[in-house]
């Protein structure tokens, strides 16, 4: 029974997931598929962060850099070869007649995205802590000031517009699953015992064998990999991509959701996900109307400020609650 639970698990998440983008795509409006489709982005970018922050300890701050990577490589890929001379005049030759269905250029969005991780992560990934963080910020930066600057393949500041609006909620739906499932085994694997291990003591995982640096590349991959791939659904969702839109208020946003869920749990930063996109749109119609601006971010902070002081490990900790029994079941790296 133990062995077959992740199978369980599975098909009663992907039955759930079926279920309720069939009867939300029936019965809701436009404006809630929309908050739903955010909500599933913003599932994926916590748990691929989580990877990333939760599993290896990793404190990165450029998740929104391989989104923008991502949302730009399947927004140029997804543009009709009708499109690219009005939108894009400038575009090199050998890009025009590149056409990929949105499938495959989600796919080589995020693969784009890793690629990426892959090459930065070969110097930032020999920094910890603090030191990781200020690079990662930097590799944000610069992604943003290339975006700004690569005029005839990004439109610089005015972005990419006009893009199909793909992304739906079966979409997204089915990315979470995948995002959900892979990001389990991982978790539940030898290789995400290593990474927990080198989180907790990597001096100790480091004498036990464990292969430092490419336990951390690996989880710094797979966290850009879904990152691009959220990227590319969020553009063919709002229709449009720019430079502005990948901030440090987004990587702020997304660690919140890793940090009150818990770092290294799954469940957790699903929850919170769901939690925070759902009260950042409660608030927006109070801002809207009264024009009291900011104060979503205002109370994200008041939550986080409270949860590092009354409960420092999140709502779940690293740990995850067992779908079948209803028990809690913590995961010590060490076992």
């Amino acid at each position: 029974m133990e062995s077959n639970r992740p199978r369980y698990c599975l098909g009663l998440l992907i039955m759930f997931m079926i279920i309720f983008s069939l009867g939300i795509e029936r019965t809701a409006n436009d404006y809630i598929l929309a908050i739903v489709s955010f909500t599933g982005i913003n599932i994926i970018l916590a748990i691929s962060l989580n990877v990333t922050n939760g599993f290896a300890g990793l404190f990165s701050l450029g998740h929104p850099a391989f989104m923008a990577i991502g949302g730009y490589t399947t927004a140029l890929l997804t543009f009709s070869m009708e499109k690219k001379p009005l939108f894009l005049p400038d575009l090199p030759q050998w890009l025009i007649p590149v056409y990929l269905p949105f499938f495959p250029s989600l796919l080589v969005g995020g693969c784009f995205a890793a690629l990426v991780a892959q090459i930065v992560g070969i110097s930032v990934l020999r920094l910890k802590g603090h030191y990781l963080a200020v690079a990662t910020m930097g590799f944000l930066i610069i992604v943003q000031v290339l975006l700004n600057n690569a005029d005839s393949i990004t439109r610089g500041p005015l972005g990419l517009n006009g893009l199909e609006d793909f992304t739906n909620v079966y979409w997204v739906a089915g990315w979470v699953v995948v995002t959900i499932y892979t990001c389990w085994k991982i978790k539940f694997s030898s290789l995400g015992r290593s990474m927990l291990a080198v989180r907790e003591d990597s001096m100790a995982a480091n004498s036990l064998g464990v292969n430092l640096f490419y336990t951390r590349n690996f989880a710094f991959t797979v966290g850009a990999f879904f990152a691009g791939v959220a990227g590319g659904l969020w553009g063919h969702l709002i229709t449009a991509v720019t430079p502005g839109s990948f901030s440090l208020i987004m990587s702020f946003n997304i660690i919140v959701m890793v940090v009150v869920g818990g770092t290294g749990s799954i469940t957790g930063s699903v929850t919170a996900a769901i939690i925070f996109t759902l009260a950042i749109e409660c608030f927006r119609p109070l801002e809207e109307n009264f024009g009291i601006y900011g104060v979503g971010e205002i109370v994200i902070s008041l939550v986080l400020i409270l949860i590092l002081i009354f409960k420092p490990s999140g709502m779940f900790g690293t740990g995850e609650p067992n779908f079948i029994t209803g028990k809690y079941k913590p995961l010590n790296p060490t076992n």
